[in-house]
């Protein structure tokens, strides 16, 4: 893992403004650029802005599209790698909670939401793909809101590199000190269980579409702890930088590192209810349990 300068951001993103959100993008991306900022994650939705009615389908675009343009302007223009959500329509008329990874250069990729809220599951369809990104030397995954709440997901993306997570959410209802601490019941388990640095954040204010998002940001680091935390109702950033010396001191510390000790093999046992789980696509966790029987057999117990 490289040092990497990170930011996360909480908008206001109203549902139907999508030119509107992109411009308050594009001053915080500007924002991050002066402070030296080397990748800046946006909430969930946070071009589109985030909503449970059908009505929210006139906004989708495909991807690429003119969003995915205009955020690609902004990397370039301010040399920076921008992680920013969307709802996405592709050529089947299906709609998709997407996350588009944006560098200098252009679209590098996507990450379709996995798991989605009873809310959303008559609207939307859930994504069947769990890729890791690399920026320079710094492997990172991307998970979205709802898909937090499944503990194995995070663990699958660290079995497959990631050193980074980040969790943008548009989660509703509640203060932000109430949503602060509600996520402070699991997040920093994402983190400490897998040793990876956790970065996340929420859209805040009226959504446009009956939903009203408290805001918070938080980082975390690979023991679970809170580097940098922002509430309140209003839009900010926080940055923090992730050390690679603080990663590797916790991977290579056999009492602090646990996923070298995974019993990975009771995983394939015809018996074992870890075999028959459907919170992921079958294809999807049968991929990922041979990608991790492949990384755990290369692993010394002392890493």
């Amino acid at each position: 893992m490289d040092d990497i300068r990170v930011a996360a951001v909480i908008m206001q993103s109203v549902v139907g403004n999508t030119q509107d959100n992109l411009s308050r993008m594009d001053f915080f991306v500007r924002q991050a650029a002066d402070q030296e900022v080397n990748l800046v994650c946006f909430p969930e939705m946070s071009i589109t802005g985030y909503s449970i009615r059908k009505t929210i389908r006139k906004y989708a675009e495909p991807i690429p599209g003119p969003s995915t343009e205009a955020v690609a302007r902004m990397a370039r223009e301010n040399h920076i790698l921008i992680l920013a959500g969307l709802l996405e329509v592709n050529e089947r008329d299906s709609f998709t909670i997407s996350h588009i990874v944006v560098a200098p250069h252009g679209l590098i990729g996507i990450y379709r939401k996995l798991h989605l809220g009873p809310p959303e599951q008559h609207l939307y369809q859930p994504g069947d793909e769990l890729p890791i990104f690399q920026y320079g030397g710094t492997a990172f995954g991307i998970e979205l809101c709802y898909d937090a709440h499944f503990p194995e997901l995070s663990t699958l993306l660290a079995l497959k590199g990631a050193e980074v997570l980040f969790l943008p959410h548009a989660s509703p209802r509640g203060s932000p000190k109430e949503k602060y601490n509600h996520w402070l019941r699991y997040l920093p388990a994402r983190a400490y269980d897998n040793s990876v640095f956790l970065v996340t954040c929420n859209q805040v204010g009226d959504g446009g579409a009956g939903l009203t998002f408290p805001g918070v940001a938080l980082v975390l680091d690979p023991k679970g702890q809170v580097m940098v935390e922002r509430t309140g109702d209003d839009e900010g950033m926080i940055v923090a930088d992730l050390r690679s010396h603080d990663f590797t001191y916790v991977r290579n510390h056999r009492m602090r590192f646990f996923l070298p000790h995974r019993r990975h093999w009771c995983l394939s046992r015809s018996d074992s209810p870890l075999a028959s789980d459907r919170t992921l696509p079958e294809s999807l966790f049968h991929r990922c349990l041979l990608q991790l029987r492949s990384r755990l057999s290369c692993r010394s117990p002392h890493h």
